[in-house]
């Protein structure tokens, strides 16, 4: 069972997303991590979700057939997660826009167990 969520998305960054993005959203008030910064990198996309859950985040990445891969697989096992966030790459300021957007638009209950398409917060 899942705790209460805060309103708000509390999101991590995986190691693939320049840390200045994070940066970005934090000049904005968002609760907002980077691998590069909590020293998460070159680990395997299952250990980079479980850590995103244990710390009640939202992942964000670039890698999203390997993370959609990964949703549906924790979802047939009955595992919960705090939400994913998937991406085409993009140029810093282009993902720091989209993900504001983003952020003011969709609660963290909106994104349990679900993956979300960035291109769709243009």
């Amino acid at each position: 069972m899942m705790v209460e969520l805060p309103l708000f998305i509390r999101l991590y960054l995986d190691e693939d997303v320049h840390k200045r993005v994070a940066s970005a959203l934090r000049l904005r008030s968002f609760d907002v991590v980077s691998a590069h910064e909590v020293r998460q990198w070159g680990l395997r996309d299952e250990a980079q979700l479980i850590y995103a859950v244990d710390e009640q985040r939202t992942l964000f990445t670039f890698n999203t057939a390997d993370y959609v891969k990964l949703h549906l697989a924790w979802l047939n096992n009955g595992q919960d997660h705090f939400g994913i966030i998937v991406s085409e790459q993009l140029p810093i300021g282009e993902t720091s826009r989209r993900l504001l957007n983003l952020l003011n638009q969709v609660t963290a209950e909106d994104v349990r167990n679900q993956v979300l398409w960035l291109q769709a917060f243009k």
